[in-house]
């Protein structure tokens, strides 16, 4: 059995002629009556009472029609999933967010402007660190990863920067100097210092040691924090200070002020991580997306300062 010649059966039904059926499908009526004729006798079964004017369906006929238009509409789903898929207009893309990446306001703004862009592509998010995100990407577990660079093992990832972020100083509130609007980082010279394992992102927590060497003194070391997330609490909780992305500062912890870091004040890098080769529509869709609204962002934060 061809799908064509369901095509010829639905189109003969609808039409109650092979002559009118023949005009609409674009074919002449001699073909159309023996494709038929093949039909019924592959099936075994009279589809058709042949009539002085027209045809109409027999019992098994009118059983099969139902079907025949179900199998049909089958394969016009499938194949606009499939063209869907080489567009990049559907599918299920697996996306990987870097410790605190989700609260930098242009990442879930350019993912919300995706999904309402392609209503048809289902999203899915795993968030982690920019180690575990390299390792997800390697086992295929997430198609794309926003990540905190370097990423470890790169020779299998394409690694794209997207953009800088700023980075704030998180103070335990009455802090010495919690009424200053901003601070050097050399203020903080004497104040334990809040950090994540360099492991979770060697990266962004190099940069900050390294900006304190600038500033001409090594940080004591304070409590380390679980994740990035994580040490603005600690922070609140009277532990020290941190360094924080800009971003960290929408989290309204009760105990903790945000500071300006003036010049030079280390940065947040972020990137795109995915595996090297030809991505797929969909990914290579996303990525466009991503690298147009932040590179939008970066010109907009350039015309702010």
């Amino acid at each position: 059995m061809e799908l064509r010649q369901l095509r010829y059966f639905v189109a003969v039904a609808e039409h109650g002629s092979f002559t009118r059926a023949a005009l609409a499908i674009g074919m002449e009526q001699p073909p159309l009556s023996q494709q038929i004729k093949q039909f019924e006798r592959a099936l075994g079964v009279t589809l058709f009472h042949r009539l002085t004017r027209g045809v109409e369906l027999t019992d098994i006929g009118a059983a099969l029609i139902g079907q025949a238009k179900a199998i049909l509409a089958m394969e016009e789903d499938f194949l606009g999933f499939a063209q869907g898929l080489a567009r990049g207009e559907r599918g299920h893309l697996r996306v990987g967010l870097a410790g605190a990446v989700s609260l930098l306001p242009i990442i879930p703004q350019t993912i919300r402007r995706f999904r309402e862009a392609w209503p048809e592509v289902i999203v899915s998010f795993e968030e982690s660190n920019t180690p575990a995100l390299s390792e997800a990407l390697h086992d295929r577990r997430v198609d794309v990863a926003i990540v905190r660079p370097p990423v470890t093992d790169d020779r299998e990832l394409a690694v794209y920067p997207l953009l800088d972020e700023p980075t704030v100083a998180a103070l335990p509130s009455g802090h010495a100097y919690e009424g200053s609007g901003a601070i050097r980082l050399e203020m903080l010279a004497n104040e334990p210092l809040i950090i994540f394992p360099r492991e979770l992102g060697p990266g962004f927590h190099d940069a900050i040691l390294s900006a304190c060497q600038h500033a001409g003194f090594t940080p004591r070391m304070g409590q380390q924090a679980p994740q990035i997330a994580a040490t603005v609490p600690l922070v609140a909780a009277g532990l020290g200070v941190s360094v924080v992305p800009q971003s960290l500062s929408q989290i309204h912890a009760g105990g903790v002020t945000f500071h300006r870091i003036e010049e030079p004040a280390p940065s947040a890098t972020l990137a795109i991580a995915v595996l090297k080769g030809r991505p797929a529509p969909l990914v290579g869709r996303f990525i466009a997306a991503l690298k147009d609204a932040c590179g939008e962002w970066v010109e907009r934060s350039q015309k702010i300062e």
